[in-house]
This record gives C-alpha cells, structure tokens and sequence, in this order.
C-alpha cells in the first residue's frame, strides 16, 4: 500500500510548463526527449504519443534550423503534453517557436549572443507566459571556464548556472528552472548540492549520457535517487541511450520507490528460488508487458512460494502467494485459487476488475444512514 515519503522537499519558485506545474510543492514531472528528426513531423508525433502513453509529463523536443521551427510549429498542434524546444545559438529559431507554440525554452542565455537579442528572447517569452530552462552541460561549459578550473569541476558548472541565471535576474524574468548535468555521478550530485543552496529556482535533476537501459539506469537511479532522497529536484530525465520510452518508465520507476509519486502498477516480485511454484520471471515478465498501459496507482504482489507470499499478497490490492495451485488475494484478503497455468491471465483479470471497481459510481447510502436523518 502506498505510503507517504518521508522525503522533506527543498521549497522553491513555482512555474508552469503548459499545464504541468514545477517546483513549489508540485509534484514531481517526468521527462523525456524525442530522437527523430524534428523535420520528419509524422514521426516525432508518433514517438510523442508513444511518450504520453507512457505518462510522460513533459517532452523535450531539439529545434537546430529554423525549418524544424517549422516542423515543431505542425507537431505542437498535433499532440497533447507540453512541449520543450531545445535551442542553441540562433535567437531567431526560439522567438519563432514561441510564436508556434513551445510552452518551455531550453537556451543557455550566455550562447544566443549580444544582449540585445538575449532581451528578444526573453521578452518573448514574457508576453506569451513561457517559461526558460537554463541547461549547463559539462561537456560544453564555456572556454574561460574550462581554462580556470582544467576541467569540468562541480564548482565550474554552478558558476555556469550562475552567469547565466544573473542574466536572466538583470532583466527581471524569474520563470526559469535550472539543470547542471554531468555523466559524472559525483560531479552532478555535487553541483545540485551546491546550487540548491543558492538559488530558490526549480531544479531539472539527470545524469546526462548516463549509458544504455541498464547501466544508465544504474547511475541515474544512484546520482539523480540521491538527490530525491535529500529533497532535491522539482523535475528528471533519465538520460538512456535507449527507447525514449524506456526514460519515462524507469523515471516513475525511481519516484515511485521514493515513495514521491504514485502512478502505474507498482510490481512486487521475488527475485524466485527454487522454493517457486511457478516460474515466476516468465509470469513477471509477462505482467509488465500486459499492464503497462495502466496509470492508476495499484500495488500487485507475485510471490513464487508460500513462505513470504501470503504476507506481500496481504500487503497489495492484488497478490499472489505461490502454491500448487497458487493463492490469489484481492484487497488483502484470500480470494481464490488458481491453477499455475492460468497465472498471468487470472493476475491480469483481477488488477483490471479492481480498476473498475474504484472507477465505478459508488452507491448513494440509504437515507436512514445518512448523517442526521431521523426516522421517528
């Protein structure tokens, strides 16, 4: 059953992406990007979509040319979840796409040039109620940063984010929120932690090139857990050289043991020994599959034996204790028997009869029992 965080969150400025609130108590947003050519608008809707189905909050979108401005423009119309476009250098591409649409602007105010068309930018997004995220990376801090310190240090990338962020305070725009990513876990952690310190701004968490699905999910679950665990962060990217749906599965995957949100099936699962009944990764594995689509929040307990089963099945909405044949729970309580051949599509039958169950009208009380009737 879910339980409240013990997580103390860092208080900070509030803003809004589109509809989805960041910072200041909000909950925390899932991230992603897109990895199609932003000119190919047919597939950037698609992995969009594929994206939203997944839950994402928030999708970042790369604008290089002013003929992906274009294309970001057809693909704003066509999709739902509010959209980031991620610009550089040319200050002509982020006030065209705030004309088409974005609901963010990812720039770095210090590499769109003079002030004057930093001012442009700004004042753009001002009038049109868009809001800025500042993106310092280690792999392109500026050049005089990189000669002061050698290399990329924690203490370069905050003052990075702070040369920046003076900008944007001397032109009294506050709707901004701020990453320092690195692919360093301690380098970003640290650079968070000392940033935190400094600024009221929300903070956007990743380990940037964190690496593929499992080893990147490793170092984002280590550097950006440790950040949530400390009360840091308002919204994340999971950086994966993979499926960009995968990030958004993995991001919930790690709010969700932090007990900071709340959202899709939460799959209790013993790692099987040969105690099991039943091939419980197969069963797993199949599970996932058939139930990722669900968003509402629903803890489902599959436990190959009798020894822990009965107690995590006690504990889900919908458990499993492993037997011969194997013990289905529904809502902590035993429910019926099942034979070990049928298990994923039983499992499957209960957690989709427990949705609707929540989903459907609830009975009005009988008049004697409602508060204050009297009957004399």
């Amino acid at each position: 059953m879910f339980r409240d965080s013990p997580v103390k969150r860092r208080p900070s400025r509030r803003i809004s992406v589109g509809a989805v609130p960041v910072g200041g108590g909000a909950p925390i947003s899932v991230q992603s990007m897109t990895n199609t050519e932003t000119t190919d608008a047919a597939a950037t809707v698609a992995q969009i979509r594929a994206l939203e189905a997944a839950g994402a909050d928030i999708v970042r979108v790369s604008v290089p040319t002013m003929e992906a401005a274009e294309a970001f423009g057809a693909i704003r119309r066509q999709v739902r979840v509010p959209l980031v476009a991620d610009i550089h250098f040319d200050y002509k591409i982020a006030l065209r796409v705030a004309e088409l649409g974005a609901d963010c602007l990812r720039i770095n105010p210090g590499n769109i040039g003079r002030e004057d068309r930093v001012r442009a930018v700004v004042d753009a997004a001002r009038d049109r109620g868009i809001p800025l995220r500042i993106g310092v990376n280690a792999g392109s801090l500026e050049k005089d940063l990189q000669k002061k310190y050698g290399e990329p240090t924690p203490e370069a990338l905050v003052e990075s984010a702070l040369r920046h962020v003076e900008i944007l305070d001397r032109l009294d725009f506050h709707d901004f929120k701020v990453s320092v990513k690195a692919s360093d876990v301690f380098m970003a952690v640290a650079a968070y932690r000392k940033l935190a310190t400094l600024i009221d701004k929300p903070l956007h968490l990743g380990i940037t090139e964190a690496g593929g699905l499992r080893s990147g999910t490793v170092k984002s679950a280590v550097g950006v857990g440790m950040l949530l665990a400390e009360g840091i962060g308002d919204t994340i990217r999971i950086s994966l050289a993979a499926d960009p749906v995968e990030e958004v599965r993995v991001g919930f995957d790690l709010l969700r043991a932090l007990r900071l949100r709340n959202k899709g099936v939460n799959l209790i699962a013993c790692p099987s020994c040969s105690r099991q009944e039943f091939d419980v990764i197969a069963t797993v594995n199949a599970l996932e599959a058939r139930l990722e689509d669900i968003q509402e929040p629903l803890d489902v307990a599959v436990i190959g034996c009798c020894v822990n089963g009965p107690g995590e099945a006690r504990g889900a909405q919908i458990g499993l204790a492993g037997g011969n044949p194997s013990l289905l729970y529904v809502r902590g309580k035993p429910d019926r028997k099942i034979a070990n051949e049928n298990l994923v599509d039983e499992i499957e039958r209960a957690v989709r009869a427990e949705l609707e169950r929540r989903r459907a009208p609830q009975p009005a009380p009988a008049p004697d029992a409602v508060a204050g009737t009297h009957r004399g």
